[in-house]
């Protein structure tokens, strides 16, 4: 597919994309101040380490991005929540600072509103139970704040829910957890079901009467990494409605490089390329179906990125790749918004069932 093409396919079907750290990142590096991380200036943001500003966003077709609002599982309890808050706080600065080139959104109407403003969409995902504090109320709170979805775990368990990267201890979702599932279905938030065990994705899906997401997932069939997604779990998706937003982080894409991590990282670290990231997107459509795959890149929450998915402008390399390998221009507009939105839709992210 020709560069035109794929600049023509964007800006009708601009990426849609589930996951980025910016806001981490920017609490970590400069307090949030964005004097000092001015996302206007690409050569600032680069020598700060961060792959994400409004230009490269720009170029790389990026029209709606789930900002998360994360915090470490090393905070708990009231810690946790008041951390959440100030991720958000900066979230909000960050979008009312930046007004020309981003715009607030919650709904899917939101982001289609943004993009007629010629705006990229701004929405906030939690990414971790931890961060709810074991409370409904500050569940529903955090979506009254902007929040459009709850990972359940990040890399440690929560005492409703287990983790992917932890020693299972419920075997699943416990009775509370399940009752955080259904409230998010009633509120209109999100599932998201990456990081969390596999057991804890098949309950979930048990339990959710809406789509849920993989903000940042790819799968297990091709890189064998407990982050990624079984095939048994893609195929429910069909009936499911959700998504499995495809993530780049090299560890979850690469075998040899999650071989080389489960090893203790000696020397240095095996290549990922763009090829890798092609292998899960086609093996997410063969085994879930094409209106069951998005995209999650996790730019500035990782290290380092594959060759050709170095930094948010990476989003065209994909599409021209997969294009040659024979995606139409309607498979690739499924997969940067298309799927997704509708997920967002069905999911009660709309105008009708705000509070």
């Amino acid at each position: 597919m020709t560069d035109a093409r794929i600049d023509a396919l964007l800006r009708e079907h601009a990426v849609v994309d589930g996951h980025n750290d910016l806001l981490w990142l920017a609490r970590e590096q400069v307090g949030y101040d964005f004097d000092r991380l001015e996302i206007t200036d690409t050569e600032m943001c680069q020598s700060a380490g961060a792959h994400t500003d409004l230009p490269r966003l720009r170029a790389g077709g990026v029209g709606a991005q789930f900002w998360s609002v994360f915090v470490p599982a090393t905070l708990a309890g009231d810690e946790a929540v008041t951390a959440t808050l100030e991720q958000i706080d900066a979230g909000h600065t960050m979008i009312r600072r930046y007004a020309d080139d981003l715009a607030l959104a919650t709904t899917v109407e939101d982001i289609e509103r943004a993009w007629q403003q010629g705006r990229i969409a701004s929405l906030m995902g939690a990414e971790g139970g931890h961060q709810i504090n074991e409370s409904l109320g500050t569940l529903r709170m955090l979506h009254r704040l902007g929040v459009r979805y709850l990972t359940l775990t990040h890399n440690d368990n929560v005492p409703w829910a287990d983790s992917a990267t932890d020693e299972p201890v419920l075997g699943g979702l416990s009775d509370f957890g399940r009752e955080v599932v259904s409230e998010m279905n009633r509120i209109g938030m999100l599932v998201d079901l990456s990081h969390v065990s596999a057991d804890v994705m098949r309950q979930a899906l048990d339990v959710s009467t809406v789509p849920v997401i993989f903000s940042h997932s790819s799968a297990r069939a091709v890189c064998n990494h407990p982050r990624n997604v079984p095939d048994d779990v893609l195929q429910r998706l069909s009936g499911n409605g959700g998504v499995c937003m495809v993530t780049f982080v090299p560890m979850f894409v690469n075998q040899a490089v999650r071989d080389w991590h489960a090893a203790g990282e000696e020397g240095e670290h095996p290549p990922a390329t763009l090829d890798d990231v092609v292998a899960h997107v086609e093996h997410v459509r063969e085994v879930a179906g094409v209106e069951h795959v998005g995209l999650g890149g996790d730019y500035d929450g990782t290290d380092w990125l594959p060759q050709g998915l170095e930094d948010v402008t990476g989003y065209p390399r994909l599409l021209a790749a997969l294009a040659d390998r024979g995606w139409s221009d309607d498979d690739l507009a499924r997969l940067t918004c298309r799927n997704v939105l509708r997920a967002m839709g069905d999911a009660g992210l709309t105008s009708e069932r705000q509070e």
